[in-house]
């Protein structure tokens, strides 16, 4: 069972894992060196746990001691009882749900790993919106997709921005970092994926007629937002597809292109 330690003190050093959450460039730096991330809100906190990440401690305000009773007894991780302003003042922000983990990372697992079991996958190109992330990974666990990867500018799936809008999805997909880029999408062609590259380009393929989900290995590649996939990545696939649009709109918010993208290429799958 967890201890429950009241801390009054925002500069109490316990707390540090939680210290400038608002800060993007810290904590971008902070959490990969350290190994850790923070999950917010109880379902969050549940699914990283479920998923099997170990918890280092909980930042709880006094209402929500209750609510997470039943993991405060499971876990041995130190629980701190905080009030919202000592919380706000710590963190950087008002945390409204009321509840904080910090969490320790996992080793992330090679590609060529990830390669060998899967058929779908995603592959994106600095997509560094955090927001962005969080929304390709949800879409991805609803809608099929068996594993992610991330060319080495990507932003980090397990900062609290992405984690908190991917509804705790990060922790349902795999995913590895590619270390060279665009080199490295060969490695995903000789494991015997078509890659795909999703652009609004006018001689793209629409993604309907490229029947992606006939195909036994796709390999769906994504650019950031506004720029897209670069030409070295376009180079690099095996096929250009696009998403056809109506009323003159020429494209859409990389999240919400990818869900789209991700039905067609799963379409028609056994449900898991």
């Amino acid at each position: 069972m967890a201890e429950i330690i009241t801390v009054e003190d925002p500069d109490d050093l316990r707390l540090r894992d939680y210290t400038g959450l608002t800060d993007v460039e810290l904590r971008r730096r902070r959490e990969p060196a350290e190994g850790l991330f923070i999950a917010e809100g109880e379902k969050v906190i549940r699914r990283a746990r479920h998923a099997g990440y170990e918890m280092r401690s909980m930042l709880l305000s006094a209402k929500w001691v209750d609510v997470m009773r039943d993991v405060i007894d499971e876990v041995p991780a130190p629980v701190y009882a905080v009030s919202p302003d000592l919380a706000e003042r710590v963190t950087g922000y008002h945390v409204h749900r009321g509840a904080l983990a910090s969490m320790q990372r996992k080793p992330l697992p090679d590609a060529a790993e990830l390669l060998r079991t899967t058929r779908r996958i995603v592959v994106m190109e600095a997509v560094n919106d955090h927001t962005n992330i969080g929304a390709i990974f949800r879409s991805a666990a609803a809608l099929g997709m068996d594993a992610v990867l991330l060319s080495p500018d990507c932003a980090d799936p397990l900062y609290r921005r992405s984690v908190k809008v991917s509804m705790g999805a990060v922790f349902s997909v795999p995913y590895a970092r590619l270390e060279s880029w665009p080199r490295d999408l060969a490695v995903v062609r000789e494991a015997g994926f078509k890659l795909l590259a999703l652009t609004p380009a006018d001689q793209a393929t629409a993604i309907d007629t490229a029947a992606p989900h006939t195909l036994e290995r796709a390999a769906l590649m994504l650019g950031a937002e506004g720029g897209g996939l670069t030409t070295g990545a376009l180079r690099a696939a095996d096929e250009w597809v696009r998403i056809p649009m109506a009323h003159g709109i020429d494209s859409l918010n990389v999240g919400a292109a990818a869900a789209v993208a991700f039905y067609a290429v799963s379409a028609g799958r056994p449900a898991s």
